[in-house]
């Protein structure tokens, strides 16, 4: 039992007071003569004997009346708390990831807990809630009522330090206070491990609601295994966790129009292919039927009409091997001769290759630089006669090291960069009995800040990138070199040529960060706009002289085919899928962590909570007992003769 006034008890000290009255009356018995008193004597022993009993018992009842009321002054009361006044926080964490679409035994497990935060926490204590996408701070459940019911699955699901460290944050700093944090998720294994910290101001509770089932089938990605003239195979993956299904249909639509449906049987992974028709716009979506998770029974793709790269290409030398890469199919490619070159065309292109130039000019280096700021793609091969002043000053106006003279040994190209965007999906494996191009002169130079994609057997750069430029370090014509005749120039200048104009993809991943470019000239103030229905975003964008570099994380935070609009003006399609890492139901078991007090049952938790936090007044208790204090004294005084 603990006092809310505990100086109050000093006044106990009172009770001495009616112990010294009646043990030191000051009252004498005075002997008075009496004739015959012989058969008085008896009478009066006994009246002393009960007077001294009524007294005893009246001092009783005195000494609990003036106690009873004393301690309820005090205000006792019965807790687990050290003190009265104790302030109680509770920050509940409640994961609104796709993963809560499981089905538990009632329900989907985020409608279940909503329903259960609902009715376990009183409406007008005071929380704060948190969940992937939201926060409610310093509120109380009356208060947020209608969003807990409305609430939505988050797109993106914080990893576990993030949420706990989050959640945290909305505490107070009052160091006295209890503090409760209540973590609700079905606590699925990804990647971030789980690892509770110990934190001796706030106690940690977990409730892990667990599905019924955890078998669960996903679309998990598609690809163009194959193209021809003609017709184009989609390949589709599926990914099963849960016992094997023998007949699982697999839907494709076109604008919401059956293009093709077939089944598959599936124990782990399976790929399935669709044929489609070549050049043709498609916007798609692929659907299964699966009663556990929803959202990854969709997939939306879209293939748009490629847009043609413009490519340029300064000669002042023989440029016939970039006309056989930069095919008219893909590429508007222009040739000219330096002397002939026309500077207003620069700002039309997207790759500009300065194919064995002696001299670079002020002028061109000028437009140039405006050029590969604005988003182009430049390429440099420089001639066995440069000058090399002028060549250095170029070199150090893209931030290249500078050129040492010419050097006249033969030199092997030994090193290829495979983890290199440009090459990155060119080889299945690292080559080891490649046929290595060689040299007969080249320019030598340090790297400092660029990036080498082919390397000499000395380390030095043969090809190296810097932003948007491109070096190489020695002539490609024949006389100098053997690389045009080796398979690696084409996917080289092809996959450069690529790279100037970045294409959208058949579709994008909502929550990672995702660019490509859309080609299209805007006005002055005109922005792009993703558009889906009645959803209009607006997204990050930059825009160069031909093309908007667009650039997409948290939004769109919808699945769906999203129509690029310039005002009113259609220019082309993009599609946004869900991360299927939710996908797996596999789960932590949380009996070997630390630190941390463990429920399955969202009510069950809150009830202890309330139980550990729960103040037991007594004083009313105390009063009770005054009163009946001074019942019993006024009936012995009545009726004790």
């Amino acid at each position: 039992m603990q006092f809310k006034h505990p100086e109050l008890l000093y006044a106990l000290f009172l009770l001495l007071i009616p112990i010294i009255v009646h043990l030191f009356q000051l009252r004498k018995f005075q002997k008075e003569a009496f004739t015959n008193v012989a058969f008085l004597k008896e009478v009066t022993l006994q009246t002393r004997k009960s007077s001294q009993i009524k007294k005893w018992l009246t001092l009783l009842t005195r000494l609990g009346l003036i106690a009873a009321l004393i301690l309820a002054f005090a205000q006792p009361y019965t807790s687990k708390n050290s003190s009265f006044n104790t302030e109680t926080e509770t920050v509940i964490y409640l994961d609104n990831s796709f993963s809560m679409q499981a089905k538990g035994d009632k329900g989907p497990l985020l409608k279940r807990a909503v329903q259960d935060i609902i009715s376990s926490v009183p409406e007008d204590e005071n929380i704060s809630l948190v969940t992937n996408d939201n926060v409610y701070r310093n509120t109380t459940i009356k208060a947020i009522t209608n969003d807990l019911l409305a609430m939505d699955y988050a797109t993106n699901q914080l990893n576990y330090d993030a949420a706990l460290l989050k959640s945290k944050a909305y505490f107070s700093k009052n160091a006295s206070s209890i503090k409760n944090l209540v973590y609700i998720s079905d606590f699925q294994i990804k990647e971030a491990l789980l690892k509770i910290t110990a934190d001796s101001s706030i106690q940690t509770n977990l409730v892990q609601l667990k599905p019924v089932s955890a078998n669960n089938v996903a679309i998990d990605s598609l690809y163009i295994s194959k193209r021809t003239p003609n017709n184009l195979e989609l390949s589709v993956t599926l990914r099963n966790n849960g016992n094997v299904i023998d007949n699982l249909p697999v839907s494709l639509y076109n604008n919401n129009n059956l293009l093709a449906k077939t089944s598959v049987s599936i124990t782990d992974t399976e790929t399935t292919t669709f044929t489609l028709p070549a050049n043709t716009v498609i916007n798609g979506v692929l659907k299964i039927e699966d009663t556990n998770l929803l959202f990854d029974n969709s997939f939306y793709f879209n293939i748009n009409e490629t847009p043609k790269i413009n490519v340029l290409s300064i000669n002042e030398s023989d440029d016939a091997f970039l006309k056989r890469i930069y095919t008219a199919d893909e590429f508007n490619y222009t040739s000219v001769d330096f002397s002939g070159l026309n500077y207003n065309t620069i700002t039309d292109q997207n790759l500009i290759v300065l194919n064995e130039l002696e001299r670079i000019p002020n002028a061109l280096n000028t437009a140039l630089k405006a050029f590969t700021d604005n988003g182009g793609v430049v390429v440099l091969i420089p001639s066995q006669n440069i000058d090399l002043q002028n060549y250095n000053n170029t070199l150090l106006n893209f931030n290249f090291t500078p050129y040492n003279t010419l050097n006249t040994s033969e030199k092997r190209l030994t090193t290829i960069n495979y983890s290199h965007p440009i090459y990155a999906s060119v080889f299945e494996k690292r080559v080891t009995n490649f046929q290595y191009p060689k040299v007969n002169t080249f320019y030598p130079q340090e790297l400092s800040g660029a990036s080498a994609l082919l390397q000499f057997e000395d380390n030095k750069p043969f090809l190296s990138q810097n932003g948007n430029v491109f070096v190489f370090t020695a002539p490609l014509n024949k006389k100098n070199s053997n690389f045009k005749a080796v398979n690696l120039i084409v996917p080289t200048f092809y996959n450069i040529g690529k790279s100037s104009l970045k294409n959208a993809d058949l579709y994008y991943t909502i929550g990672n960060s995702n660019t490509y470019d859309v080609a299209t000239v805007l006005q002055q103030d005109e922005i792009l706009t993703l558009s889906n229905g009645e959803d209009n975003i607006i997204p990050q964008q930059q825009y160069f002289n031909n093309k908007v570099a667009v650039t997409t994380n948290e939004t769109p935070n919808k699945a769906a085919t999203y129509t690029i609009k310039s005002k009113t003006a259609t220019i082309e399609n993009v599609s946004y899928n869900y991360n299927r890492t939710e996908s797996n139901l596999n789960y932590h078991t949380l009996s070997n962590i630390e630190n941390v007090t463990l429920s399955n049952s969202i009510p069950e938790l809150f009830n202890t909570i309330k139980s550990d936090t729960k103040i037991n007044a007594l004083w009313k208790w105390f009063i009770i007992f005054a009163l009946l204090f001074l019942i019993i004294e006024m009936l012995i005084l009545k009726y004790f003769k």
